[in-house]
């Protein structure tokens, strides 16, 4: 279900007073500069504040360093750190692209407000490490998990969005994504947790999930990442979309039929989407990979999914 989470007013918005600069990129402004996130002292907003390590040229020292920045605010900040104050941070792994960061127990025990924004501070700040994509936050040796008690997995900086400005405009949605697998010719499940306007349909935002592509080491993108939805809506429990021509000109290494069962099973998974109906460019009399005509009505296909 649909969960408002009002501490996500500003993940990145104005500044707080006291000389916190608003929090508005992830990548660093410039060469060697990287972002440190804070609270506001109301704990209402992150902030960030600009800082060049020393230890650059090393990644294992990097992560330490600002670590040690991310604990630790600066004497002239009025500003807290976004880990609560019980919160000890015990250990890093860096594996591939992936980094694991490891609390002790009481990370669960913060209010899902301030935890959330934590979750937000850590992955802004270390996924400016060029090979840094994803982070995966563990209490206690075990993986965090959301309200729902499904883990919450790898976080990359765009599952938040960048710029919140009103506190009742933004929800936090569990979504459920098919990506292909490494023959291109399945479908894998992936469940994402993504922060997202309330203006922005679910289903607008499964199939702008699905042209971002897979969080999940093992599973391959099913869309173009430069494919354009130019128009989506349902009635009567059909989603109609309409895509740009990029969803034509698809050269992903997949079977022809994958990119469709992709949208649509995502799409299915609402409950409120029973069928899907394509376009590109308005029209609908259009053959997919020379193979499969859009005409159709596509229904839900698990004879795609891997088992």
């Amino acid at each position: 279900m649909k969960r408002l989470y009002l501490a996500l007013l500003c993940l990145l918005c104005l500044a707080a007073a006291g000389g916190c600069r608003a929090a508005e990129e992830t990548e660093t402004d410039g060469e060697g500069v990287y972002q440190i996130y804070y609270l506001n002292s109301s704990g209402t907003k992150l902030v960030s504040r600009d800082y060049v390590p020393e230890q650059a040229e090393d990644k294992g020292r990097l992560i330490e360093e600002l670590m040690g920045q991310f604990l630790q605010v600066p004497a002239d900040l009025d500003c807290q750190a976004a880990l609560g104050e019980k919160v000890e941070f015990q250990k890093y792994a860096l594996e591939n692209n992936v980094l694991y960061l490891y609390f002790d127990a009481n990370y669960m025990l913060m209010d899902s407000a301030r935890e959330i924004l934590c979750r937000a501070a850590l992955v802004k700040v270390f996924t400016q490490i060029e090979g840094i994509d994803y982070i995966n936050i563990y209490s206690g040796d075990q993986p965090i998990m959301d309200s729902s008690g499904t883990p919450v997995g790898m976080l990359a900086a765009s599952d938040f969005v960048e710029s919140i400005s009103d506190v009742n405009a933004y929800e936090q949605s569990q979504l459920v994504l098919y990506f292909a697998d490494e023959t291109g010719e399945k479908l894998i499940r992936e469940e994402r947790e993504v922060v997202h306007s309330i203006n922005t349909s679910t289903e607008r935002l499964i199939v702008e999930q699905l042209i971002e592509g897979p969080h999940t080491e093992g599973l391959y993108a099913t869309l173009p990442p430069e494919t354009k939805i130019l128009n989506i809506s349902v009635n009567d429990s059909v989603c109609y979309i309409n895509f740009d021509q990029a969803f034509l000109n698809n050269s992903l290494n997949v079977k022809e039929y994958i990119p469709i069962y992709s949208v649509v099973n995502s799409l299915a998974e609402t409950g409120s989407v029973s069928r899907v109906q394509f376009a590109v460019n308005g029209s609908q009399d259009v053959m997919f990979k020379d193979i499969v005509s859009l005409k159709t009505l596509f229904e839900q296909n698990l004879e795609y999914v891997e088992q």
